[in-house]
Formats: structure tokens, sequence, C-alpha cells
């Protein structure tokens, strides 16, 4: 199923760009609400996804974010190194929000299913590899 846009926030992508299961959608869209109250804006913040290319895409347990507030994420980065504002920060504050209120997958070995241009400095696996650091450095990924 699509994941639909909400009180507070805007799903700007087409559906078939966030087809996921119906647990992944609920889990994601109470986040996103939570996300789009604190965001302290005067209209719906914006989601933008796009498909994701391995395999639990495919199958719906995964989703990508390019971008949040019509901004995409690698810019949001760039704009979080430079001057470190949490309150202003889109992106930074979509991350954190994933990563406090959302239960992700986290397959035996493997790390919690949460990834972006912030999960080295944030967590909640700080050990990522520049590689998959790198392969994230433009959205964030999640899985349920």
């Amino acid at each position: 199923m699509p994941i639909r846009s909400g009180q507070s926030f805007q799903v700007v992508s087409p559906p078939d760009s966030a087809l996921v299961t119906k647990e992944m959608a609920v889990e994601l869209a109470t986040v996103l609400e939570r996300f789009g109250r604190s965001a302290d804006t005067s209209q719906k913040v914006t989601i933008l996804f796009k498909p994701g290319i391995f395999g639990h895409h495919r199958v719906g347990r995964a989703v990508d974010i390019y971008a949040v507030g019509g901004i995409g994420m690698d810019v949001w980065k760039r704009r979080w190194d430079e001057t470190r504002q949490p309150r202003r920060n889109l992106g930074w504050l979509l991350y954190k929000t994933l990563q406090q209120f959302g239960r992700w997958s986290q397959p035996i070995g493997y790390p919690v299913q949460l990834f972006g241009p912030w999960t080295r400095t944030e967590g909640p696996w700080k050990y990522i590899s520049d590689f998959l650091l790198h392969a994230h450095r433009d959205h964030i990924h999640v899985a349920k």
C-alpha cells in the first residue's frame, strides 16, 4: 500500500514510489505525523520518496526519503555541517524523529535499519562503513 499524506505532512512523490507493507505504512505515518507537528511550519511538511533498488524495497519493507520541505537530504546535511541549528534543519529533525520514535527492523547480526547522512554522528549505528555512508549521503533509508 502507498504511504499517504497525513494531517501534518504531505507525500509529494507518486504513490508507486513508496509502496510498502501495511505495517510499514502505519509505522511510518505515525512517525511522520509526530515529525510534522514538531517541524513548526505553517503548512504541511512535504516528503519525497523514491523507489529503492535492493530486495527489501521490492517486498515493501523499506523506503527511501530523498527530500523534506522541498529540499534534498544532501542539502539539509550540508546546512547541518555549516550551522548545526537543529530546530531549523528539517532533514536532521526528520532523521532524529525516525530514530527516536520508529521501531525499525534489526535483523540478527545487522544494525538497526535506519541509515542516512547523519548515521555516523547520530546513530543508531555509528560504525557505518564508508561504503554505506556514501550510499546514503542523499537520502534516509528505513526498513520495518
